[in-house]
């Protein structure tokens, strides 16, 4: 028996290596790496795109979970488990918009298309993927954009000498590029350019250049998506007889009537402007005799468990800040969980109510009071309609969050900002704190007989701070 064991020890030297191979395998299953683009995906509003993701190696998903989600692994924007698409609790934005694409599963492709992109479809999305002993997952990027309508060339008229014309256009995501070009390509500038969100929340724009006799009369205006790389352009030739001619003693008549009207016209406004301010500082400064008597202001804390889980508050529930970390913070009813939002712990249904935010010059932040019926889940309208009575700067933007918003000069954007809520006529007015201007007024009536309570909606790099 001797030599029959030497045998098969000198004869199979490799089989026991196979054999420990086989083992580990056995137990120790292969994992992979879910792979994702590193560049962000651009869509086009309307349109339809594909988010791309894989397994590495390759490998068949036929039978594995998969889950796409954005914020919440729960909220998922689709499905795949069980070797079929799983609907129930889909994000209700999504239902009917989504498709994975099984015909590459086998291959480890795990790609999902969506339909219909929508301006709120932007942002991070996470292919997740998952089989019985082990699961991986990565994030990606969505970037939505938008061509608008073709450039509307028109003549407005005779200004400095020569032709206003206005070029305008909407429908655009993000904010387009305008530019003025010669017959030559050459740049031209314009005499001004505004550019709004409207209802849609994609851009319209509007920019006017003065065209002169001789000089630059074939034009083109040139509008540009920077994301897309896509641009629309319409032309105009303005012909010489179109352009103003003007005789000396008509210029010297204009010019004295326009100056004995300006003068006229002054003292009147003076007058006006006077007999107004007395009036408003009358006005203001009983307000402030009413407020003033208050005994008590309103000693306003948030509630921690309202606030998103991107928010970070302080120890005396006094500040909030934007966090750099989602915090895993328990998912309550009463929390938001989309808008980086927190209410106050005090709400108010009698009286009259005042208390200050320091905002400092941060430039993503809103200010005001909510109701307490104020929906937490989801995207939520900042408006009356929507239980909201507030202020808000959002980049370059100051507005009151009126349906739609009213604009507010950007150059009165205040540091510190005073909330008065007089419950029993149903008004909310903001107050520039610095100097006590009226920054505005919700007018009476516009707030319903339920609780009312502080809110405060916190951007990236803001930091606000409740007083007293």
């Amino acid at each position: 028996m001797e030599p029959v064991g030497c045998v098969l020890h000198i004869k199979f030297p490799l089989s026991s290596e196979l054999l420990f191979v086989v083992v580990v395998l056995v137990h120790f299953p292969a994992k992979f790496t879910v792979i994702g683009p590193r560049d962000p995906v651009t869509a086009i509003l309307g349109q339809e795109t594909v988010l791309p993701c894989h397994l590495s190696p390759r490998m068949s998903a036929a039978n594995m979970e998969v889950r796409w989600f954005r914020s919440q692994f729960v909220s998922f924007v689709h499905l795949y488990r069980d070797g079929k698409d799983q609907y129930d609790g889909q994000m209700p934005e999504y239902q009917g918009r989504t498709e994975l694409l099984k015909a590459g599963l086998k291959d480890g492709n795990v790609h999902l298309r969506i339909l219909n992109i929508r301006r709120s479809d932007e942002g991070q999305y996470v292919c997740f993927v998952q089989d019985d002993t082990f699961y991986e997952e990565t994030a990606l990027e969505l970037r939505v954009a938008g061509l608008g309508s073709a450039p509307l060339i028109s003549v407005e008229g005779h200004q400095d000498g020569g032709i206003r014309v206005v070029c305008r256009s909407a429908g655009w995501y993000p904010k387009p590029e305008v530019l003025w070009k010669d017959l030559n390509g050459r740049h031209l500038p314009s005499l001004y350019e505004t550019t709004s969100r409207v209802d849609n929340n994609l851009f319209e724009t509007e920019s006017a250049i003065i065209v002169t006799e001789h000089s630059n009369q074939n034009l083109s205006c040139c509008i540009r998506n920077t994301v897309l790389n896509q641009e629309k352009e319409s032309a105009i030739y303005i012909a010489d007889p179109f352009f103003p001619r003007v005789n000396s003693w008509m210029v010297a008549l204009s010019v004295i009537l326009v100056v004995l009207f300006g003068f006229i016209g002054l003292t009147v406004y003076l007058f006006k402007i006077k007999g107004k301010y007395q009036r408003e500082k009358y006005t203001r400064q009983t307000e402030l005799e009413q407020w003033g008597s208050l005994q008590n202001l309103a000693n306003v804390t948030l509630d921690p468990d309202t606030a998103h889980p991107k928010l970070v508050l302080s120890e005396d529930r006094k500040s909030v800040r934007w966090g750099d970390t989602w915090q895993r913070l328990p998912n309550k009813p009463e929390r938001f969980d989309t808008e980086p939002c927190v209410l106050g712990c005090e709400g108010f249904t009698l009286g009259r109510h005042c208390w200050e935010v320091q905002v400092g010059d941060g430039r993503f932040w809103a200010v005001g009071v909510a109701t307490e019926s104020l929906g937490r889940k989801g995207r939520i309208s900042r408006s009356l309609e929507g239980g909201i009575w507030a202020v808000q700067r959002w980049g370059d933007q100051f507005q009151a969050l009126t349906s739609p918003a009213t604009p507010l000069p950007l150059s009165r954007v205040p540091s510190r900002i005073q909330v008065f809520l007089d419950c029993d006529r149903g008004q909310v007015t903001f107050i520039d704190a610095g100097d006590e201007a009226p920054i505005f007024t919700f007018p009476p009536g516009s707030i319903p007989g339920e609780r009312i309570q502080p809110w405060l909606q916190v951007g990236w790099g803001s930091l606000l701070r409740l007083y007293p």
